[in-house]
């Protein structure tokens, strides 16, 4: 059945709609199946989307008709289809009257994905107004606080040396906290890897008080303060919040050192909304592990990663892992800082819509993913800034001097870029950062070519 004359209308400007306000608008590409027409499947796609099926029935009227999700442009040549979704048809809180991210996806994601008439169809970008930017939680609390915490400047105040607790299974809890000890002599902020919970050979019980333990002696040792990031992701809402309260008691007048990691895609925006809700003052980390069954560039169905991190700040992440930027181990180019700018600036260019966040906190970026300091230089040069969090697994505990110099080779490679310094003759005179160049001798190849007779003589 084509539903064209109901469910698209080309003659819509995108700037009206911008300027209207009364729309969340989604830019996908689509592309339907061999034999059906392009336009003719947006209409069913938008359908399907809102308030529409396969057959004409009798319980549809005028008020129905009115929320209808509108086709605003297709172009059948590039698969750019941009449809229009009125505010009225996404559900809302019964307790609050805030919108919910379970509605948007449920419309905007749904059964379109599956529909027999549509080859594949995937959302890489989507364009909010200011009502909707009012009616989600957003984040309380950010790398702001964190820089508070760590006795820095609440603008400005640089990188984060991060890392995750490698191997990232298998270590009792007394071996984990002295990994985590052995870290915190070097660097800042260490993370739970996104399996690490609560297994029966490292009980949070038994886990958590050592950790704070081995916090305690690293910032007397130091003079520093320490922020670590508990994983406390679990299939029911109490069990999260007994992992949560636990690990709040544990660490006591230190709880603004501590923050809580979700697996946000696999868990759910209902996972993320229980910490934001419950925890409003510490920082929420949101892990995005799984994510890429439907953001990775060969997958044509789903969404992006830049559509993800754009959702985690409107569900109120304090800061989401957005990729290395092709810096890392991981799937990326150096154009994903264009995540980096949605997730952390007042207003910025997607790729396809101009986002306004009036006033909205910033999402933190979070890099991970086979980092070390010897990449860093590159990645802050292309990034433009150093006011993330990196987590360094390998690029830590591979150091050949141990984890404590693998975070001072962080901080230096770091602070090599902000001193615009070329990196060989920075490591002339900085122990760690030149110790990377022998840890991760592939990667010093691949940078920097000739770098044994420059530096090793």
């Amino acid at each position: 059945m084509d539903q064209s004359a109901r469910y698209v209308d080309l003659s819509l400007r995108e700037e009206d709609l911008i300027a209207d306000g009364k729309h969340i608008l989604c830019a996908y590409t689509m592309q339907p199946k061999a034999g059906y027409e392009y336009v003719s499947a947006t209409a069913h796609f938008a359908a399907e989307s809102s308030t529409g099926t396969n057959v004409d029935v009798s319980t549809t009227d005028d008020f129905t008709k009115g929320v209808d999700a509108i086709v605003y442009h297709a172009d059948e040549a590039t698969g750019d289809m941009r449809i229009a979704y009125p505010l009225d048809l996404f559900d809302r809180n019964m307790t609050d009257g805030r919108m919910m991210m379970v509605s948007f996806l449920t419309l905007a994601i749904g059964n379109n994905q599956g529909m027999g008439d549509i080859a594949h169809a995937k959302m890489i970008d989507f364009w909010v107004p200011p009502e909707v930017i009012r009616q989600f939680d957003g984040p309380v609390t950010n790398i702001e606080e964190m820089w508070r915490v760590l006795g820095r400047p609440v603008h400005d105040g640089g990188f984060i040396a991060g890392t995750i607790i490698k191997p990232k299974l298998g270590l009792r809890p007394e071996p984990f906290a002295k990994a985590a000890y052995e870290f915190w002599l070097g660097g800042d902020f260490i993370k739970n890897d996104e399996p690490q919970g609560n297994q029966v050979f490292a009980p949070v019980r038994k886990t958590i008080p050592l950790v704070y333990d081995s916090m305690k002696r690293a910032m007397d040792e130091t003079g520093e303060a320490k922020l670590f990031s508990m994983n406390i992701t679990a299939d029911d809402h109490n069990e999260m919040l007994a992992r949560a309260d636990f690990a709040l008691e544990t660490f006591g007048t230190d709880a603004n050192k501590l923050a809580f990691l979700v697996d946000g895609f696999v868990g759910g925006p209902g996972m993320v909304t229980t910490v934001r809700r419950n925890y409003p003052n510490q920082f929420l980390h949101y892990h995005r592990a799984g994510h890429g069954m439907v953001t990775s560039t060969s997958s044509k169905r789903g969404y992006t990663s830049f559509v993800l991190a754009k959702m985690s700040r409107l569900q109120g992440a304090s800061g989401i892992h957005v990729g290395t930027m092709g810096y890392g181990k991981m799937e990326g180019a150096g154009d994903d800082k264009g995540i980096a700018y949605m997730i952390e600036r007042d207003e910025a260019d997607g790729p396809v819509y101009h986002q306004k966040w009036d006033g909205m906190k910033a999402t933190t970026p979070i890099i991970s993913g086979g980092m070390n300091a010897l990449r860093l230089p590159g990645f802050f040069a292309n990034l433009g800034h150093a006011n993330v969090i990196n987590t360094a697994g390998g690029g830590a505990y591979g150091h050949i001097d141990g984890p404590a110099a693998g975070a001072v080779s962080l901080r230096q490679g770091s602070e090599c870029w902000r001193a615009g310094a070329e990196p060989i003759e920075w490591a002339k005179t900085h122990r760690e950062f030149a110790r990377a160049f022998e840890s991760f001798p592939q990667d010093a190849d691949s940078l920097f070519p000739g770098w044994r007779e420059k530096l090793l003589g």
